[in-house]
């Protein structure tokens, strides 16, 4: 089972505690700690490291070599207590306050000594995911919420189905036809006997973001609430913020351009198969999804959220890309209950 570690990259102006000058980090491209920091020498080549700044993360990849070294390094501590658990204080005075005896102070008692360096390579891999998930919830990620330790263990499937769960990130790529290639043939699975074989484990690649895709969607939170504009309130963890354009081609959020969907309406949305007709303002289902009862119940409704002028501009177009010869089926002939088409 693949491990993940959540490390900590902050830059020297974020920077409280004081028992070190620091590491000469480059998120993207690579991670440096040495063996005075607690689990230093449990992170592996093949784990996935994923960085964060306390608030949010800043990204992930997997680490494809960690290089080894000595050097000499300046420890600084408390002078009363000799601890090393001190803070920078931003407005008072003395600068420094010790977190394990009463002793403020501005100059630090200061050693050095020997220490063995990491450092991780994990620029191949790497995927910018600045701002998708918070501090609290990376946190809960972790196989302890509450440490404070600069390197956390966590498990790589629980990071991964947080991003899974959040439809601006694209994994697409990391099913792919190779996959037949390590299974056996197909045989008929009728006697429950031959039945193909499925691989198994995991792979990385490389993946796009959408950058200010939570924003987005915290908008939409803000401007409907837990509602999706086509069924109606849906919990949040439910509804994806849905640009009612291409996003992919566009590369912009435009104001007014989305609405919260729940997760399989957005698909089906997505694909053209739930649309709003400009002509009566009403949403429409495609005939293959007449014939489920959840589906054929929103034909013919009206969008449950309040549109603007930008949203119905955007709809409209999203109708004629999809549906610019179809036919209409009225919903007067449409059974909720059966979803069959009648007369």
């Amino acid at each position: 089972m693949t491990t993940a570690w959540l490390v900590l990259a902050v830059g020297d102006e974020d920077r409280q505690h004081g028992g070190n000058d620091g590491y000469d980090d480059d998120p993207s491209q690579h991670y440096s700690w040495d063996d005075t920091v607690p689990n230093h020498g449990r992170i592996a080549v093949g784990d996935v490291i994923a960085l964060w700044d306390k608030r949010q993360l800043l990204g992930l990849g997997v680490i494809a070599e960690i290089e080894t070294g000595s050097e000499t390094k300046t420890l600084y501590f408390c002078p009363e207590c000799k601890k090393a658990d001190f803070k920078r204080r931003k407005r008072l005075k003395p600068t420094w306050r010790c977190n394990k005896c009463p002793a403020q102070f501005d100059v630090p008692g200061s050693k050095t000594r020997q220490v063995v360096t990491y450092r991780s390579r994990h620029g191949d891999t790497w995927m910018d995911g600045r701002g998708l998930l918070n501090g609290k919830q990376l946190r809960a990620l972790c196989d302890s919420p509450d440490s404070q330790l600069s390197l956390r263990p966590a498990r790589w499937e629980k990071l991964r189905d947080a991003l899974l769960a959040f439809e601006g990130v694209d994994f697409s790529d990391l099913e792919s036809a190779d996959d037949a290639n390590q299974e056996g043939p197909s045989e008929s699975p009728a006697d429950g006997r031959g039945r193909r074989k499925i691989a198994g484990g995991h792979r990385m690649a490389n993946v796009r973001t959408r950058v200010g895709q939570g924003t987005f969607r915290q908008q939409l939170l803000d401007d409907y609430g837990q509602v999706c504009a086509f069924t109606g309130p849906t919990p949040a963890g439910a509804l994806q913020a849905a640009h009612l354009y291409s996003y992919a081609k566009e590369d912009v959020h435009h104001d007014w351009g989305g609405l919260l969907l729940r997760n399989d309406v957005h698909s089906l949305f997505d694909r053209g198969q739930i649309g709003v007709n400009p002509d009566t303002g009403r949403i429409e289902v495609d005939e293959e999804l007449l014939g489920y009862p959840i589906y054929a119940q929103l034909h013919g409704k009206e969008p449950l959220v309040r549109l603007r002028p930008e949203h119905e501009v955007w709809l409209a177009a999203h109708w004629r890309k999809y549906r610019p010869t179809c036919a209409t089926v009225p919903a007067s002939r449409v059974s909720v209950d059966t979803g069959v088409v009648t007369g």
